[in-house]
């Protein structure tokens, strides 16, 4: 009698088919993946049409994709994956800054701007607010010539890449700190607002009653030779979403008081592991 091949025969078949002479780091994520994919399908005993329902899903997420759109980084945030890789990658000391996601809508190339210049467009209707801190090593030493990243969404709510009325680099700019490590940065208070919901993501979200708010926030990304590359936010203490954000990115550290029109956002960074 003809012996029945098992799942796990089947399993073991496709994993035994990556050859890892090739490139070992791709065969052990690649056999790592199909083991924990036939785990879900045979935990769930997923059905052939909700596969095809996910295949379709994906393929939808992939149309939506342009050269300002990444719906796949949406998924990856709206289902809490950009933030793992941040945890795992990341991971910081006790006392540096903690990361959060980088998010769909950065923009490289931004404009470099004098410590103290003004990130937001001529006109804006936002209340206005400075940013100021200081960026040190884990010992408290001030760091020279760290560059900032910054970057945020108007006061209506969309980054300039949604705004077809926004100029280029709307709410950007690459300022590097002195010998203080001090940085001041004018921009507006940063708003509540809704991420993309008119694809996939957005049909994903309201189908398991999820909400799609993200926080009032000003990304940072921290850059300095011999340091670990820091991803962060600064959250607005007043949001009403802190507890509720889409993409899970909120740290209690991150959140600042934005009152008064200043805000003091200290960034520490972790050195670089040999």
């Amino acid at each position: 009698m003809t012996k029945k091949i098992t799942t796990q025969d089947h399993l073991a078949e496709v994993q035994a088919s990556f050859d890892e002479q090739q490139n070992p780091r791709l065969v052990e994520i690649l056999r790592s993946a199909v083991k924990h994919l036939y785990a879900f399908v045979e935990e769930t005993k997923l059905t052939r049409e909700e596969w095809m329902t996910g295949v379709e899903f994906l393929t939808a997420t992939g149309q939506k994709c342009d050269d300002v759109r990444q719906e796949f980084i949406l998924l990856s945030d709206t289902l809490g994956v950009s933030m793992l890789v941040e945890m795992l990658n990341q991971m910081p000391s006790d006392v540096a800054t903690d990361p959060t996601v980088f998010g769909p809508f950065y923009v490289p190339g931004a404009p470099e701007m004098a410590m103290g210049s003004s990130i937001a467009r001529e006109g804006n209707d936002g209340e206005p607010l400075v940013f100021s801190g200081t960026v040190r090593d884990a010992a408290g030493k001030a760091l020279e010539h760290a560059r900032l990243d910054v970057w945020q969404v108007a006061p209506n709510g969309l980054y300039d890449v949604q705004d077809p009325a926004s100029p280029p680099f709307s709410y950007r700019g690459v300022f590097e700190t002195g010998p203080d490590g001090h940085f001041e940065i004018l921009t507006s208070r940063p708003v509540d607002y809704l991420i993309p919901t008119d694809g996939p993501v957005g049909q994903m979200l309201a189908a398991t009653g999820r909400l799609a708010w993200r926080p009032a926030h000003t990304h940072f990304m921290v850059t300095r030779p011999g340091f670990k590359t820091l991803i962060t936010h600064a959250f607005d203490a007043d949001s009403p979403h802190l507890s509720s954000d889409a993409v899970f990115g909120v740290r209690e550290s991150l959140i600042i008081d934005m009152n008064g029109g200043t805000a003091v956002f200290d960034l520490v960074l972790d050195v670089t592991e040999e």
